[in-house]
């Protein structure tokens, strides 16, 4: 296992609520999260925008926690700008940081999307130019060219909506030292329609993403599995049930070969404050930490 698992702990929490929520709620969250020992807090960022402001209110409130972007959309900010902030950062600060970065979508960036492995690689050297050193960084890693990209460059890789198999395989290339923090979506909804009701609900923006459904065909689905968001896909996608079934996923996800599983969880409604999610967190957190 890479060093990483000692720098942020077995489990971590993916949330849009950290950045999109009631700022005061999301402030009081984070300070929660941190003293119940949650080793990273991944905070969105595939929209662009002010992701780093939101590291910036993060890191103030936090003492421990590690706070790691989910992900920076390499189309949406300039080198220059992440360097420029990463250099404003106190050396402690920065040994708090883990920037994760991401190709993003081709429906999302439009014309301009073209040979994201080459537009990747070509960012990791602006930004290890501007000082930005390349360990502090990792990738959202699905496909094998990528992740042989965050093993040879970065500190290694973040994929998001995989199977415990897939973190075998990923490690199996990765090799043993670079870091594997595979995101995992869970719901604490007992009824099997519901749950599905609420994973389809989660999924719905990444069935149409290529990047995601050339993953998820790689992983064993079928079209039909992705055109209809099909129980069997939604299952093993979103985790749902009592706290003892989420532990069970991040246990097999752990014993595949991941060091860090970050958990998103997810509920029938979209939007809302951190304060929400915080009885979830704290059930996860008694399970897990």
């Amino acid at each position: 296992m890479s060093l990483w698992r000692d720098r942020i702990g077995r489990v971590g929490i993916w949330s849009l609520e950290l950045r999109f929520g009631e700022p005061a709620a999301s402030l009081e969250a984070a300070r929660e999260l941190d003293q119940l020992g949650f080793g990273a807090l991944w905070v969105p960022g595939g929209v662009g925008g002010d992701i780093l402001a939101t590291m910036d209110r993060l890191l103030d409130v936090t003492q421990r926690t590690t706070l790691a972007s989910a992900i920076i959309n390499i189309w949406r900010h300039e080198p220059a700008e992440i360097g420029t902030w990463w250099r404003g950062q106190t050396p402690a600060r920065q040994d708090r940081l883990l920037l994760g970065l991401g190709v993003s979508h081709g429906p999302l960036i439009g014309a301009s999307y073209a040979r994201p492995l080459a537009k990747m690689s070509g960012y990791i050297d602006a930004l290890e130019a501007e000082g930005v050193p390349g360990a502090r960084q990792c990738l959202a890693a699905f496909g094998p060219k990528m992740l042989a990209l965050s093993r040879d460059r970065t500190a290694g890789a973040h994929p998001y909506l995989v199977t415990p198999e897939h973190t075998a395989s990923a490690r199996a290339l990765l090799g043993p030292d670079a870091m594997l923090a595979p995101g995992q979506a869970v719901t604490f909804e007992t009824d099997p329609d519901r749950a599905r009701e609420i994973a389809r609900g989660a999924l719905s923006v990444y069935l149409k993403m290529p990047n995601y459904m050339a993953s998820w065909k790689r992983q064993g689905f079928t079209d039909e599995d992705i055109e209809t968001a099909s129980d069997r896909l939604c299952d093993a996608l979103v985790v749902w049930g009592d706290v003892g079934r989420i532990v069970e996923r991040v246990n097999a996800h752990l014993a595949a070969g991941a060091d860090h599983v970050c958990l998103k969880v997810v509920r029938g409604a979209p939007g809302g404050d951190a304060s929400d999610l915080m009885e979830d967190w704290r059930a996860l957190a008694a399970a897990l930490l």
